[in-house]
């Protein structure tokens, strides 16, 4: 009897290779004879490093760099050494939730940070990157990231480090005499466009503290149209340009990088489909599994891919929607919180509620073993 346990963090509460553990040990009385494959998983969002370090036994590397208003931070990236792969996330260095502290700004906001991660991987000798690009503080299309790796931007011949406030006085950019080849795949899940009306600026700008969309509009545009010129490429309409503030566009145009969903990607790097194949029963899980889980949710990933491969599969969330849709997805869904208890208390208690939860359920998970 073999268990894969593949499951995403409960967020805010629990991480994934945490979660995974508590599932386990409470399966373990149920099933004294199963092996058991623990492969945390993630969709792009914040926590996919983590899983993917975690599932594919790398190691951490720490590195000095700054948030998305120029303030020094550390940060952290997965490393696979027998791969070269660095794993990392935009939200470590560039994310919302650093600067919350202070007052919005976006017209200063940039992604010199994330440029300062993606440089010391390659600086380290990266040959494949992959990169989450969820919860963006910025709306720079990419202009720090372009900076950081040595882009050379002009006004009148003669160099200048530009902002995006200063970004409308460059007449030309360059690609810098060295620049390491890489293969970038970047987790992204939205099919935004850079500019108009469902681009970065209008569709996700207002969170990040944007009022004129003009003036980013205005720059953003100015940007594609060097890059287009100088650069020989433009995929401002590529789907998910927009996303993170035009980071995919920037990722696009100044590293090569490729666009893929998040947990297509995950799933990729970890060898979800033959963990699942070589299983007799898989589980999967995360905080909350509803409606919003069938679009593109790692659990949901998981358990149709596990369904396509005649596997039975137990959801299990913090909170599971009484929804005909998401139920069809899985064999056996299993709610870890009471009904009376108080949410704050329930995220303290994540790990135990799991196992109390899953073990209450075991004579069900027995019954779907083959």
């Amino acid at each position: 009897m073999r268990i894969l346990i593949a499951n995403d963090k409960f967020k805010g509460a629990l991480a994934a290779e945490k979660v995974g553990f508590h599932i386990k040990n409470s399966l373990k009385a149920a099933f004294p004879e199963a092996g058991f494959d623990l492969c945390p998983i993630a969709d792009g969002g914040e926590g996919t490093a983590l899983a993917m370090t975690t599932a594919l036994a790398g190691e951490w590397v720490e590195t000095a760099t700054i948030d998305a208003q120029g303030r020094p931070r550390q940060a952290a990236f997965g490393w696979v050494p027998g791969s070269a792969t660095a794993i990392m996330e935009m939200s470590a260095a560039s994310g919302l939730a650093l600067v919350l502290d202070r007052e919005l700004n976006p017209m200063s906001a940039s992604t010199l940070g994330t440029g300062i991660l993606l440089r010391s991987a390659l600086e380290k000798g990266a040959r494949r990157v992959l990169l989450g690009i969820g919860g963006s503080a910025t709306n720079d299309g990419g202009l720090g990231v372009a900076l950081a790796l040595g882009y050379v931007f002009k006004r009148s011949g003669q160099a200048f480090t530009p902002t995006l406030a200063t970004l409308l006085e460059a007449d030309q950019i360059e690609k810098p005499a060295t620049l390491p080849s890489c293969e970038l795949i970047v987790a992204c899940d939205v099919d935004n466009p850079l500019l108009g009306p469902r681009g970065a600026t209008r569709v996700y700008g207002p969170q990040k503290g944007v009022g004129d969309f003009a003036w980013f509009e205005e720059r953003l545009e100015h940007l594609a149209d060097l890059v287009r010129r100088d650069l020989g490429v433009d995929p401002r309409d590529v789907p998910g340009a927009g996303a993170a503030g035009g980071l995919g566009f920037g990722l696009m145009a100044f590293l090569g990088g490729r666009l893929v969903s998040g947990f297509d990607m995950v799933a990729a790097q970890v060898g979800l489909e033959a963990r699942v194949a070589a299983a007799d029963l898989v589980v999967t899980g995360e905080g909350r599994l509803d409606e919003q889980s069938l679009q593109g949710k790692g659990p949901v990933g998981v358990a149709r891919l596990a369904r396509r491969l005649g596997k039975k599969v137990v959801g299990v969330a913090g909170s599971v929607d009484d929804s005909a849709a998401l139920r069809a997805q899985f064999d056996l869904l299993i709610g870890i919180k009471p009904a009376a208890m108080p949410l704050d208390e329930a995220m303290r208690r994540t790990g135990e509620l799991i196992e109390a939860a899953v073990r209450d359920q075991a004579a069900a998970v027995r019954a779907l073993s083959p």
